[in-house]
């Protein structure tokens, strides 16, 4: 196997945002040389980037590979073949799986399972409570030693404060995070998409902003007691934006993402009442959208993440009433933000080069996400010039359930590495 690579011609975007023309050598896997018309010695491979975006592999801390136990809405091969599809070499695992890998046995399995079929670099979380339920707390300390990086019950909130301040408690002696889907379940009334707007005028039952923003409020005051780095995932309210905004400024230790899919939609955006538009939460109105841009810009949100949720054709083809939660994500995420706010001028592209690589891994204090000599050679190479249009048959992932189908993007990712070595190609 060759050991050594060396990229000619790419172009990665610098801290004033310019774009310059590097070559780089990659040996064993790792970064040795960026730099203008590098030559090696000896035997190696020659890729040529044709002036394309090289940038450090892409990080997604919120993914849902569905194995084991759901295997026909995606595996880890396929879950992983999709984000290296999307220039995502490292993803973290949601652990909303049957069966739970609540025990160190369990665990142990699902992460021998992802060693023996993953193409890119996992992280598998942990959950916080048995079986994803707001009782009983898992052995975390073992969980921990296992390799578990951290913990969340992403699919459903913890419903009980004392349960999750003992969660807190424990993660903050461990030194690890407590990440959170926020949803107080006596506040869902049977919604299935927001309480705005257009949910009435599609005679739909609606999921209220205060479901999120609330348990967000009760979970800060936690995080403050007892010192845990606490982290809220798909933040969508403008009401969640803020007061993570006010715990920053008074020192709380809290992070939070954002994903595509509300950055690009909002509740007007749902055409008709259809499983496409159905994710949790859901599309909010033009204020939160707004407040999601706006919280990225200041910092506020510190990264975005896909939360790629796939499931089956015949679970996603019916009213939002039946339908499951969530649509694909992976793939095109970076091509439908490039296209959609940085050839607007909305960000500029290393503010989202960053807020899905270094950004994202800071989080977690990941060694990943990073374009620099000594690092690992994880990498992606995108092609901002040609543009193509997203079609239902042309996701890797199981799932292919996504409201972008039909919309004509630029920047996606003709190569993908990991480790040095090539795991995507167009």
């Amino acid at each position: 196997m060759m050991t050594a690579v060396l990229i000619r011609n790419a172009r990665i975007v610098q801290r004033d945002n310019q774009l310059k023309d590097v070559d780089v050598w990659i040996e064993s896997g790792v970064i040795k040389a960026i730099g203008q018309q590098l030559t090696l010695e000896g035997e190696h491979e020659v890729i040529d980037a044709k002036k394309r975006l090289l940038t450090p592999g892409l990080v997604d801390v919120h993914v849902h590979l569905r194995e084991p136990g759901f295997e026909k809405k995606e595996t880890i091969r396929t879950g992983t073949l999709a984000a290296a599809r999307g220039g995502v070499t490292t993803v973290c695992a949601m652990p909303n799986l049957n069966p739970v890998p609540d025990t160190v046995e369990i665990y142990d399995k699902v992460s021998e399972k992802i060693k023996q079929e993953a193409l890119v670099n996992v992280y598998q979380y942990a959950p916080i409570t048995k079986s994803l339920k707001s009782d009983e707390i898992v052995d975390m300390e073992s969980l921990h030693q296992a390799g578990a990086f951290a913990f969340t019950n992403d699919g459903v909130g913890v419903q009980s404060a004392g349960t999750m301040y003992l969660a807190m408690k424990e993660a903050a002696r461990l030194n690890v995070p407590i990440v959170a889907h926020t949803e107080d379940n006596s506040l869902l009334f049977g919604g299935v998409m927001h309480e705005g707007t257009r949910n009435h005028e599609l005679n739909l039952p609606g999921i209220l902003s205060v479901a999120e923003s609330s348990q967000i409020a009760r979970d800060l005051m936690l995080a403050e007691a007892t010192g845990v780095h606490y982290h809220v995932c798909h933040l969508s309210t403008k009401e969640g934006v803020r007061i993570i905004r006010d715990a920053k400024r008074a020192g709380i230790n809290v992070t939070c993402e954002v994903t595509p899919h509300h950055l690009l939609l909002n509740e007007t955006d749902i055409a008709e009442d259809s499983g496409r538009y159905k994710m949790n939460p859901p599309l909010r109105s033009i204020e939160d959208q707004a407040a999601l841009i706006n919280g990225l810009l200041d910092g506020t949100i510190d990264c975005i993440a896909t939360d790629h949720a796939p499931h089956q054709a015949c679970e996603k083809q019916t009213s939002m009433k039946e339908a499951a939660f969530g649509i694909v994500g992976i793939e095109d995420a970076f091509a439908l933000l490039y296209t959609h706010f940085v050839k607007a001028g909305i960000f500029t592209l290393e503010q989202l080069v960053n807020w899905m690589s270094q950004s994202a891994a800071a989080i977690f204090d990941f060694n990943a996400g990073k374009l620099e000599v000594g690092a690992p050679a994880n990498l992606a190479l995108f092609d901002l010039d040609k543009s193509h249009v997203i079609a239902e048959d042309d996701f890797v992932s199981l799932g292919h359930c996504s409201p972008f189908i039909g919309i004509e993007v630029y920047g996606r990712a003709v190569m993908t590495m990991v480790d040095g070595q090539v795991v995507w190609e167009e």
